[in-house]
């Protein structure tokens, strides 16, 4: 069973950075595109970041564009995502996700595309 851990949120000001942690509990992980959701109280599960198997290609959500960065270290089965500049908008539980293959990359925003999530960590920015 695929088992993914979030770490590295917590209570930051606006304009701060965080990086966020995402170990993956599987030896399929280097072969696995994964990404980065967030969920907002009231709001649906949202995109935010996509990398896929060897870090060659990435994409990220038009509002944390230039902010955010997306990474992996296949070595450790770690998925990274380095926030920048934040807002009080960032606000939200962040999840890591591993694709679901075969991996459709042109689907890569859309919750459906991954197959395991992890428990989530929470981010609040203060303004």
């Amino acid at each position: 069973q695929v088992q993914l851990a979030e770490s590295g949120g917590g209570l930051v000001q606006a304009g701060d950075s965080l990086r966020l942690s995402c170990v993956v509990s599987t030896h399929t992980f280097g072969g696995s595109a994964m990404g980065w959701f967030r969920q907002a109280p009231g709001k649906e599960r949202a995109f935010v970041a996509h990398i896929n198997w060897n870090g060659s290609y990435t994409h990220y959500a038009d509002s944390v564009k230039d902010r955010f960065t997306i990474s992996r270290d296949n070595a450790k089965n770690t998925v990274y995502l380095q926030m920048g500049n934040l807002r009080p908008e960032d606000t939200a539980v962040y999840y890591c996700a591993q694709g679901r293959p075969p991996f459709v990359r042109s689907r890569s925003s859309s919750p459906a595309a991954y197959a395991d999530w992890g428990q989530g960590t929470q981010v609040t920015v203060s303004s």
